[in-house]
Formats: C-alpha cells, structure tokens, sequence
C-alpha cells in the first residue's frame, strides 16, 4: 500500500467526533505498517485559542498542523474566513508532500475540502478518496438558506460533484448517502459504505454502582435520560426539552446534558424560562472517560432534523450502543438511526414534535428498568455484530488495498 495522506482540521487529540474517528483509523495504519501523515489544524473544536505543535508524531502517525486564522465557530463569517485559510495553508501542504500514487483522504471540515484535495492530486498524480460524514452545500441549504446565494450554491455543488467524480473512491456513512451520491452519477464501483464506530473495546458497559459518576454527578438513584456531544444546528431540541417540562414535576427523572455547541445557550434559555430543575448539565468528557459519562444514563437521546437524511448520520449511536444503553431517536423513523433503531429494537423512535410520545416512553423505562437494559444489550449485540471498530478497520484496510497501484 502507498502512503496515505488524511486531510481534516481536526485530529488527536481534539475531542470532536471527526478527529476521534479519524485518529482510530490513522493509529491503526500506522500500527499495521502504512506510512500516515495527516494534514490538520492547531486549534481545539471548542476552543479556536489552543495552538497545538505544528509538527510531531504520534503512534507512527506524522502529524502536520498548519497555520490558520483562528476566529472559532461562533459566527459564520469568522467561521468561513477559517475555512478558506485552511483550504489555502492544506492545498500548499498537499502540493509540497504528496508523491505521485499517494493516497489522499478528504475529510468534510472544513466542507469542500474535497475539491481543494481533487486539485492537488490530480496535479501530482495522486489518488483521492472522499470521506464523507456530510454533504456540503446541501446541509448549509437546510440549515441556513438565507445566508447562501443560488449562484454560489450551483457553483460549490458543480465543483463538489467534480471532486466526487475524481476520486477513486467515495467512502458514505449510509445507504441513504450511498443512494444520494449515485443519484449525482458518481459511478457505483467508487462509492462504499463504511460506517462511522465506536471503540467496543474502550467503551464497555458499566454498572450504575460501578459508575463513579453516578454519585459525583448526583444521578444516584435517579433515572438518567442524556444527550451527549455536539449540540448543533443539525439536531432538535424543542422536543426533548417540552418532553422534560412535562417531566419536570417527576423527582425521579432527570435529563443529563454532556456536551456543548451552537444550540447549548438556546438549551440553557429553555430551561431557565420554564424553571426546568430536572437539566444536570456537564463539559464535554476526556475519551477515557466515555464509557463512564455514557453508562452513567439509562437511555441516550439522539436527534436529526428530518429533512437532513441522506446528508448527515449521527455517529454518537455507536458510542451509545457500545455503552449498552436504550436510545430515544427523535426525527424520521424510515431514516438510517431510526431503521436502526427499529430493525434491532434498542429504543424507540419519535417525530418531531412528539414531546408526549417521549415523554411517555422515558416514563415507562423508569418504571420498567429491564426494558431499559433490554434495549441496551440489543444495542451492544447489534454493535459487536455489525459496526466494530475491528470490523470497520477491516472495511478500510480492504478498501484501501484494493485501489489500483
């Protein structure tokens, strides 16, 4: 295998869900033999001030951090002069290292990092393959379509659909994104489905009275509903948080917020307006402490905001399943996480909306912890079978193997 290039703007030991994945995998070449170099930023997710070393190695993997402006995510415009930084400091770093036949992995963040990657290989006489944990612009579309002129957008979908076309490969995270691309015409033998993992063998179910966090967090005996990781733009809220004022007068029910992001402080304003006290919320957790943080719940909530299947798939289900919990998914039932959810009955599945269904199910688990635990272990079961992370490296291995030399 020739050397493979990763490209994304975060890395070890960033804690988001994109440089944890990516970090998994990059470890493993490396430790297996193949020669990794990875091309990421200096900053933290949450927090634009951190300056990581601009050149180590760790675990056989070459890590190169390039320069960037750092004005953080809080405001688009900030956000976008980041991207394009990126974008200009990457494309200088792939143009001085890569060797003809390399292989060079584009990541989704910054969005669109796959046509700068599609330039740079294709004037080297490298190989690309996209990895796609979203499709960009049609998120910003959903998300944010006030914001983006139709010329503009017609023009990054030309130039995304190009670099889709280039690669050698196309590696989505779901049927449903499988099918989107091949309805771009992106040719079927360069696309693959690869799910996102957990590490099983990291995050293993933990009794609550084995769980520390039980009493430090004040959760003893208490029955846990929690969401945890990112809370962006792409997830619902409304309906968790009217399932916890319908909650509110229940002392045994408590909802656990981990995490933070765009929608926290709107989180926050909710709570505060309807004087929720059933709202513990804690910072993002250390990776070493996950199977903790996640086993300290008795059910996870997950959301989508429907109109963004085939787009985006939560990759926090993993993590949730290898913990052995029961999952709450709010958003469309038909869509990747809610046939998961229904095809391996590990919880259950709402409309937005739905704060009654909600917070009907939270009170039948309190009332029936073994249907809780039930759930959790067809969670574990179905992770072990399908979605290892020994399984999805396999899938990796393989797919990187098979590239023609």
């Amino acid at each position: 295998m020739q050397r493979v290039i990763f490209v994304n703007r975060y890395f070890y030991p960033d804690l988001s869900a994109t440089s944890q994945i990516l970090s998994d995998l990059a470890f493993y070449l490396a430790s297996i033999g193949v020669d990794v170099i990875v091309i990421t930023g200096r900053q933290h997710y949450t927090d634009a001030a951190a300056s990581l070393p601009p050149r180590e190695t760790l675990r056989g993997v070459q890590v190169i951090r390039i320069a960037t402006t750092a004005f953080g995510r809080t405001h688009l415009l900030g956000r976008a002069f980041d991207y394009m930084s990126f974008y200009a400091t990457a494309f200088w770093e792939l143009i001085r290292r890569i060797r003809r036949r390399d292989i060079v992995v584009a990541k989704t963040d910054p969005p669109l990092m796959s046509v700068v990657a599609a330039f740079a290989t294709r004037l080297r006489g490298a190989r690309q393959i996209n990895w796609l944990q979203d499709l960009f612009p049609e998120v910003a579309l959903v998300l944010e379509p006030e914001l983006l002129n139709g010329t503009v957008v017609r023009a990054a979908q030309k130039a995304r659909d190009w670099s889709l076309r280039h690669a050698v490969l196309n590696v989505v995270l779901g049927n449903l994104m499988l099918k989107r691309l091949r309805d771009l015409g992106v040719r079927e033998d360069r696309v693959v489905k690869i799910p996102n993992w957990a590490d099983d063998r990291a995050i293993t179910p933990v009794p609550h009275e084995r769980n520390p966090l039980r009493s430090e967090w004040g959760l003893e005996g208490k029955f846990v509903v929690a969401y945890s990781g990112n809370l962006g733009r792409a997830h619902e809220f409304q309906t968790i948080m009217k399932a916890a004022v319908l909650l509110n007068g229940e002392p045994e029910v408590v909802f656990l917020i981990i995490g933070g992001g765009a929608q926290l402080q709107n989180v926050r304003n909710f709570a505060a307006i309807y004087g929720l006290t059933n709202i513990v919320e804690r910072p993002y957790q250390a990776r070493e402490r996950l199977a903790l943080s996640l086993g300290a719940a008795d059910v996870h909530l997950i959301t989508l905001k429907p109109q963004l299947e085939g787009l985006i798939v939560p990759s926090k289900f993993y993590g949730i399943a290898a913990a052995q919990r029961a999952i709450a998914f709010i958003g469309d039932a038909e869509g990747e996480v809610g046939a998961l959810v229904r095809q391996y009955e590990c919880g259950a599945c709402f409309q937005v909306g739905d704060e009654q269904g909600l917070a009907q199910f939270i009170r039948q688990l309190a009332q029936n912890r073994a249907q809780a635990e039930r759930m959790g272990r067809n969670a574990r079961l179905a992770l072990e079978a399908e979605w290892s992370q020994e399984k999805a490296f396999e899938q990796w291995h393989a797919a990187l193997s098979s590239l023609p030399t």
